[in-house]
């Protein structure tokens, strides 16, 4: 379970997050809406300590850690929580110097200390689950985007964290190539793998995820179960906003 306790995030005298409480359950899949600047990558970057929360508190798991203004979170506690999670980017952010099979080991043997061979092992079978198996020894520049995004969310698998971060990991893609890293999403929900997704696409996030949380200036303007939020919002600004989506989209809402 990943939780999120009254979480404020400010840059300077910008408030980014607004006393955020929300809850993933074990084994969910929630997608994270709402307009560009709204907070949703900035919620994941404060769930994967990328971004220190101003103030509040997050809990993955067994670990947790509470936040105050003007304190800092110690780096050791940071680290047992940042482990706890696997983070997929918009760009990829892969190594171009190494292949695929290495991205994916790099942090095992970097981080984690395994020895080459298991760190190998074990990226190929995460490469194989990605459908790329065959592409062990390619380099990024020769893989298409949605290879690339197989990649990234291998590498992300690598050390099995406890909850899987994706921040808009099909908009960077045209459809076709989307598609891929969204059969890729689906299978490993199937599995249960608990998962949070910031996200434009509809289509992403109508076909995998059960829960869904719209966000808008750094508040949590409506959540629940993704089918009710995306047919029949509450509120009038999540109506809005799922309209617009809709016209956006070739997707019709599930």
């Amino acid at each position: 379970m990943i939780e999120l306790k009254q979480i404020v995030k400010k840059f300077g005298e910008h408030t980014v997050l607004d006393h955020v409480d929300v809850t993933f359950a074990e084994g969910s899949v929630t997608a994270l809406i709402g307009p560009s600047g709204g907070g949703k990558s900035t919620l994941l970057r404060c769930i994967n300590l990328l971004e220190i929360p101003t103030s509040g508190s997050l809990r993955i798991g067994e670990e947790s850690l509470e936040f105050h203004p003007g304190g800092k979170a110690g780096w050791k506690a940071v680290q047992k929580l940042r482990r706890q999670t696997g983070m997929v980017f918009q760009n990829f952010q892969l190594f171009p110097h190494r292949n695929a099979m290495d991205n994916v080991a790099e942090s095992l043997i970097t981080v984690l200390k395994w020895p080459k061979d298991r760190a190998h092992q074990r990226a190929r079978e995460l490469l194989e689950k990605v459908g790329l198996g065959h592409k062990a020894d390619a380099w990024p520049s020769t893989l298409s985007g949605g290879q690339q995004q197989r990649v990234a969310i291998a590498r992300a698998l690598a050390p099995s964290p406890k909850v899987l971060l994706c921040d808009e990991p099909t908009s960077a893609l045209d459809p076709e190539l989307a598609s891929e890293v969204v059969e890729v999403l689906a299978q490993l929900a199937r599995e249960g793998t608990t998962m949070v997704i910031a996200t434009h696409d509809l289509r992403l996030a109508s076909t995998i995820a059960q829960e869904a949380v719209f966000l808008e200036v750094g508040v949590i303007v409506e959540k629940g179960p993704s089918r009710e939020l995306f047919t029949a919002p509450q509120r009038q600004r999540t109506q809005r906003f799922i309209s617009t989506l809709l016209q956006s989209s070739d997707v019709q809402a599930p």
